[in-house]
């Protein structure tokens, strides 16, 4: 009894010892370089209903309900969606920021399968010729004890970010 009881505060202890040396906050940014000039790209990722046609998340549920709000393409559009889906959730979108042919700027409030805000940003760049890199960043608060698992979660989102990319990489360059 008393060793399974010195067992479980052991346990605990290492769980709250991970929650305080993991990281707050979850930062994602991943780059790809598209064979198309810099305003096409921007001008096709502004339209929020765009993410349709690459993002993993939108695509992952072709039934989920979606709400748009405003005008897509500007500061102020929300794009929300609620999908029975788990892996999809519920949620919305909203544009913050347009930096014509720079950045393009969300605020994500996941409403569903756990409560969160977080930030999302394109950032777009010239690298030559009718070559723009697009990196994808994703910045969220990662609270205890979610943020013990950080890295399972981090690697998950890196790899969404990733095939989302190639997907846009693939849609534009047709």
């Amino acid at each position: 009894m008393v060793t399974t009881l010195i067992g479980i505060g052991i346990l605990l202890g290492v769980i709250v010892l991970l929650g305080l040396i993991m990281p707050k906050e979850m930062i994602i940014e991943k780059s790809i370089s598209i064979s198309r000039s810099l305003t096409e790209v921007y001008d096709f990722l502004k339209q929020t209903k765009n993410q349709d046609k690459f993002s993993v998340w939108n695509m992952a549920d072709p039934n989920m309900k979606k709400e748009h709000r405003g005008s897509d393409g500007s500061v102020g559009f929300v794009y929300a969606w609620d999908s029975t889906n788990k892996n999809v959730g519920a949620g919305e979108q909203e544009t913050k920021v347009l930096e014509e042919n720079k950045r393009i700027e969300y605020e994500l409030r996941f409403i569903r399968p756990m409560q969160n805000v977080a930030k999302s940003q394109f950032n777009l760049t010239a690298s030559g010729g009718n070559q723009t890199t697009v990196m994808w960043g994703f910045y969220g608060p990662s609270k205890f004890p979610m943020n013990i698992m950080s890295p399972v979660f981090k690697n998950m989102l890196s790899k969404d970010l990733e095939k989302s990319l190639a997907n846009l990489k693939n849609h534009l360059e047709k």
